[in-house]
């Protein structure tokens, strides 16, 4: 997923006064009807008992709300926390839901007038998909062929590695461009996340590296010797494996019956793989509950299908039971309505109508434009009139299809001395010196790594990649790393800082203490930091950052596991001057705004070409998701909802044709029909304006008569 957005509290189902009252003796007073079914589904019945549930939570339906009172309801029917398994995407995610499902534990307490028995400390097994897989691979490592000390490659170490077998290979010298290592990358985890062939992914996603198919076949299994030689997992593996554990006829069956219950969040995110490990793992469904929305599946670019949660209730050998949750606690009805009729018009869904008791003010703006420079000045006058009117900056984001098109909105910010944060920066594991520091402690777990070794000991002034190739191999050769490592003659010039490392090695590769581990590392680390970079003291605050997260973990091997899978933002994943001011505006895409809401929202380049991209429009499938993309985007909005329609906007080619300005109509995903539902304008500038006014009569007498003239020569 990307870097998460940060905006007001996210509104679930609000708890009133009289719904608190209620809740003392009730603690599920506060749901509405079809929460509370969702909520009470097979209440009381054994876990064996209780059949598949598919709950299809609308936008801003209260579906986080939702799960937690299902996780409270098993706990209070005497499910064991230890035997339910929680998936969610993200750590925060679990870690939200155990929080309101002890809340809901605590009223149930007071409701009884105990003090103590009932409750929940911990959700266990609360997780990412990702997560959970690393954690289940360690404990069976032994059976499927594992040693326990794999480390896990994020996605930058998966392409260098990738980028080194391509090397000796001889790809890379090719006459003839094969693809980049992170394409490589990309096509392999498409196969193995989506579980077609080679041929198929290439042939739909990847035409124009199909001549290369019987190379790129070469080069993953040359990759997947590679991993398994130095004792690596990347991100793929750990849903991979997990599937072949839970598909296998013993295994699957045992991992199984740890598990009374499973629970998924935004299920229609998941991939074949994931799918493949709920049906391995629980093939007649009982106990499994999946929520979700098919309108906002739009991930199919990492792998991800609808098709998951719209065949979900056939999945399984026992037929799910389906409750649909319609109702809205985030947007007015009248940006619901525009909503509804945007997605109605979608080939296949789970019908639902949203709609909500909140008032609002007024219908969905749909402006017309006639350019980005336009745009960008109507979107910050409309921006900075809502902050007058008391909506802060940060309740209001513009959200666009592409990074690329707020350029012409960022120019007009800078000019209007508007603080803003743009979603979608450097990530917190893709900055070199946390990589550095991660290379250090992972070559100390998993001395068979050769990526991290190889940019460990290259941190050490006068050791180059010829160097470090010897230590590697020399490592490779022994029976004991560490014992290769002192054993090891560095070129003179640099033997007193070899002798440091060694001794920090020779630290690490003891009896783990942690985290007093990273500490060592910090220490040996900080004059090297100093030495390759002349912000360190800015990037310094990322590894104090690192530091201070490792004591949240119970192990190195924990810490680098989980690190690896749910990285944190970094303190300069946002430009530093907005991070001044009091208030910022949010740029977001809508990718990185889904699961997001905000007061006001505008939604730039409503166009053909842009929404849906004219990139995606290959087949039904691809114009499908770009539908609910913009359903995405609409039902971020609370208050005011802003669709910009510039006439005339630039493009940038990577033709020899240069870049170059078009025009295009509004997204066809907006009927004529549907415009009963907005409140359409059309605005210029005040330039403009006074330009036109401004023509003297001379000159529009001039046009008319040359008009006539050139009708009456041709008479």
């Amino acid at each position: 997923m990307s870097s998460s957005v940060t905006t007001a509290a996210t509104t679930d189902s609000p708890i009133s006064d009289a719904v608190a009252d209620a809740a003392a003796s009730d603690p599920f007073a506060g749901l509405n009807a079809q929460q509370r079914s969702a909520v009470e589904h097979d209440s009381g019945l054994a876990p064996q008992a209780v059949r598949p549930l598919l709950i299809i939570a609308g936008a801003g339906s209260g579906k986080t709300n939702t799960l937690a009172h299902r996780v409270a309801r098993l706990v209070i029917n005497g499910a064991d926390p230890q035997r339910i398994m929680l998936l969610s995407f993200s750590r925060r995610a679990a870690q939200e839901m155990e929080r309101r499902a002890g809340q809901v534990l605590s009223r149930v307490l007071k409701t009884q007038g105990r003090a103590g028995g009932l409750q929940i400390t911990s959700l266990p097994w609360a997780g990412t998909f990702h997560s959970i897989g690393a954690r289940l691979l360690r404990e069976y490592a032994g059976r499927i062929g594992l040693e326990p000390s794999f480390t896990i490659h994020d996605r930058g170490d998966s392409e260098d590695m990738l980028g080194l077998v391509r090397h000796e290979l001889g790809f890379s010298n090719s006459h003839k461009r094969f693809p980049m290592k992170g394409t490589c990358l990309a096509i392999y985890s498409r196969v193995v996340n989506s579980q077609d062939s080679l041929a198929a992914v290439l042939q739909s996603i990847f035409p124009w590296c199909a001549e290369w198919e019987q190379q790129l076949n070469a080069l993953f299994a040359a990759y997947v010797d590679a991993k398994q030689a130095q004792n690596v997992l990347d991100y793929d593996d750990l849903l991979l494996f997990w599937a072949e554990l839970a598909a296998d006829a013993e295994l699957g069956v045992e991992v199984g019956a740890r598990f009374d219950y499973i629970l998924v969040d935004e299920y229609q995110d998941t991939n074949r793989l994931q799918a493949a490990i709920l049906t391995g793992m629980k093939p007649d469904g009982r106990g499994v509950c999946v929520v979700g929305d098919d309108a906002q599946a739009i991930y199919s670019f990492r792998g991800a299908t609808v098709r998951n949660i719209l065949d979900f209730p056939q999945q399984f050998s026992q037929a799910a039971t389906v409750v649909t949750l319609d109702r809205n606690y985030r947007s007015t009805q009248a940006i619901l309505d525009a909503s509804n009729a945007v997605i109605s018009a979608a080939l296949e869904r789970y019908a639902k109508n949203l709609w909500t008791d909140r008032s609002g003010a007024g219908k969905p703006q749909l402006v017309v434009i006639s350019d980005e420079a336009q745009q960008a000045q109507w979107v910050l006058n409309k921006v900075l009139e809502h902050r007058e009117g008391g909506l802060a900056l940060k309740s209001q984001a513009v959200l666009f299809r592409a990074a690329s098109h707020s350029a012409a909105l960022e120019l007009e910010l800078v000019r209007r001395n508007i603080p803003y944060v743009k979603f979608g920066g450097l990530k917190f594991l893709e900055a070199s010196h946390v990589k550095d520091l991660l290379a250090i402690l992972r070559f100390a777990q998993n001395p068979s790594g050769r990526l991290a070794g190889f940019r460990s000991v290259q941190l050490i002034a006068g050791i180059g990649p010829a160097t470090a190739a010897k230590i590697l191999d020399s490592i490779s050769a022994a029976a004991d790393p560490l014992a290769a490592i002192e054993a090891f003659q560095a070129p003179s010039s640099v033997a007193a800082a070899w002798s440091d490392f060694v001794a920090l090695y020779r630290a690490l590769r003891a009896e783990p203490v942690w985290p007093a581990d990273i500490e060592l590392a910090r220490d040996w680390y900080q004059p090297q930091l100093e030495r390759l970079h002349e912000d360190a003291e800015v990037r310094a605050q990322d590894i104090t950052q690192l530091a201070q997260l490792a004591g949240a973990y119970g192990s190195r091997e924990r810490f680098l596991t989980e690190i690896t899978l749910d990285p944190p933002q970094a303190t300069s994943d946002r430009s530093g001057p907005p991070l001044r001011d009091e208030d910022y505006l949010i740029l977001s895409t809508i990718h990185s705004s889904k699961g997001q809401e905000w007061q006001s929202v505008h939604l730039l380049n409503v166009v053909d070409g842009c929404i849906p991209s004219d990139l995606s429009t290959g087949s039904n499938g691809d114009i499908e998701e770009e539908r609910r993309l913009l359903y995405v985007a609409m039902t971020r909005a609370r208050q005011h909802l802003h669709l910009v329609v510039p006439q005339r906007f630039y493009i940038k080619q990577q033709s020899a044709g240069g870049d170059r300005h078009v025009y295009a109509n509004r997204t066809r995903f907006i009927t004529n029909a549907m415009l009963t539902h907005f409140e359409q304008s059309v605005w210029s500038s005040a330039e403009q304006a006074e330009q036109r006014t401004a023509m003297p009569d001379s000159v529009r007498m001039l046009v008319r008569e040359r008009a006539r003239k050139a009708w009456s020569k041709v008479a």
